[in-house]
């Protein structure tokens, strides 16, 4: 089985994006704006004028609001190279992310990191998308790997053909192959 078919991974993004729904959902609620509205759109556009204002789920609740007028996909989820996705791409690294409580701190920046390469995966290598993908579920969970961990996970992965890195489901599973 694929990663990107299961249930830990599917949860896992199914998680991310309802929160980002949700983010986006209250804001628009919050700035009288009904959503999927022509005034939401004008709100993602205004949010993507200055993504440091705002929490990164708005952010990237406002790109699922656009659609890249040089390739049709959704904002900043286009192919690696299409000029409007790589700004739009870069802007949602730019936004506030604000640790949640009783998680280590850089825990929310690992989510934001991991949950973009997860939700835009053909933007991203085969050895990127095994690494944030894997850890993806258990940042949510609280977790956050040590430098060091981190550093092994990847030398690791780098050790591993694409297909293989593809059938990864957990961090363990690495361990097992090492």
């Amino acid at each position: 089985m694929r990663r990107v078919e299961h249930p830990r991974f599917t949860t896992a993004l199914r998680q991310v994006e309802d929160s980002i729904d949700a983010a986006w959902d209250s804001f628009c609620a919050e700035s009288g704006v009904g959503k999927g509205t022509t005034e939401a759109r004008e709100l993602a556009e205004v949010v993507l004028q200055d993504t440091s204002e705002f929490d990164w789920r708005i952010v990237d609740g406002a790109l699922n609001q656009l659609t890249c007028p040089d390739c049709g996909a959704t904002l900043g989820a286009g192919d690696a190279g299409c000029a409007s996705c790589d700004l739009a791409n870069g802007f949602r690294f730019a936004a506030r992310e604000t640790d949640r409580p009783a998680v280590p701190p850089g825990n929310e920046h690992a989510i934001r990191v991991s949950s973009a390469v997860a939700r835009t995966r053909n933007r991203y290598t085969p050895r990127a998308r095994a690494g944030y993908e894997l850890v993806l579920p258990d940042l949510l969970a609280g977790e956050l790997p040590t430098t060091a961990q981190a550093q092994r996970l990847k030398h690791l992965i780098n050790q591993l053909s694409d297909d293989e890195l593809e059938h990864l489901l957990t961090p363990s599973d690495l361990q097992r192959d090492a």
